[in-house]
């Protein structure tokens, strides 16, 4: 199987989706796969049409195990090889951080390592009861990144980002749903229908105003004087004069649901 078949992009409606297919490895993720899932990121970003990004593992054990460890020897062995491991997976990882669209990582059993900073990545964690987390670095002896650590505290806050990584022990799903890990745990049955829910329901909803609301908490979680206040402020501003708040106001009138088109 290429790295193409591996990585796979599938749209339904305003819904785009990336898929991990690699299930003989629990979806572990080599270089190549990593290189074409920032390819289709980069496609679907580009899309006006697409409202929601959702990212899923095959074969319905595993979202993302990790990285490949078979490559370790060949890509990450040397200082320059682990360099440039170490940077496209964080261009992928910052592109969905700092995408403009909502992103969903639908968790179905191992979400480790490479695989838990992917989720971080994402703006939800919606998980089946059999899905387990963990950050298996101190027991490999792999650095972790300054970035991959602050997202990680961002979301658990500092005292349980220093238990996951120092134990490098695996957290079952009611123990992430109880720490703010995931934001919803649901039976493996109900796990696609659950996702597909939040998704058309964001997508519903008018982007402008998602896009504005999403930079406003990335900008809220970085120091004062970090803070891009006025690209926040243009953000807010564009909502206010778009065709969307027109529509919003004319739905909510005529006691209807509003057809938004994010201009």
């Amino acid at each position: 199987m290429t790295p193409n078949q591996k990585i796979l992009a599938k749209t339904e409606g305003l819904i785009g989706n990336l898929i991990f297919n690699n299930p003989e490895r629990h979806n572990a993720v080599s270089l190549a796969m990593w290189q074409k899932a920032q390819l289709v990121i980069d496609n679907y970003l580009q899309e006006s049409k697409i409202r929601v990004l959702v990212l899923s593992g095959a074969g319905g054990k595993s979202f993302v195990s990790g990285a490949d460890i078979s490559e370790f020897e060949e890509n990450r062995s040397l200082v320059n090889d682990i360099e440039k491991y170490e940077e496209i997976t964080a261009r992928v990882f910052n592109s969905l951080h700092s995408s403009k669209i909502p992103t969903i990582a639908m968790i179905n059993g191992y979400c480790i390592g490479g695989g838990l900073a992917l989720a971080l990545s994402c703006d939800l964690r919606i998980c089946s009861d059999t899905s387990m987390f963990g950050l298996p670095a101190a027991r490999l002896g792999l650095g972790y990144s300054l970035e991959g650590i602050r997202r990680l505290m961002e979301v658990v806050g500092p005292a349980m980002a220093k238990e996951i990584a120092f134990s490098a022990t695996n957290l079952n799903a009611q123990r992430a749903y109880a720490i703010g890990l995931a934001n919803c745990v649901v039976p493996s049955s109900s796990l696609q229908r659950t996702v597909n829910d939040y998704a058309e329901r964001i997508a519903r909803n008018a982007p402008l105003t998602i896009a504005a609301m999403k930079h406003a908490v990335s900008e809220s979680l970085k120091d004062s004087d970090e803070r891009d206040i006025s690209a926040n402020e243009a953000l807010v501003r564009a909502c206010f004069e778009s065709e969307d708040y027109i529509e919003g106001r004319r739905a909510f009138m005529e006691k209807r649901d509003p057809v938004f088109t994010g201009k």
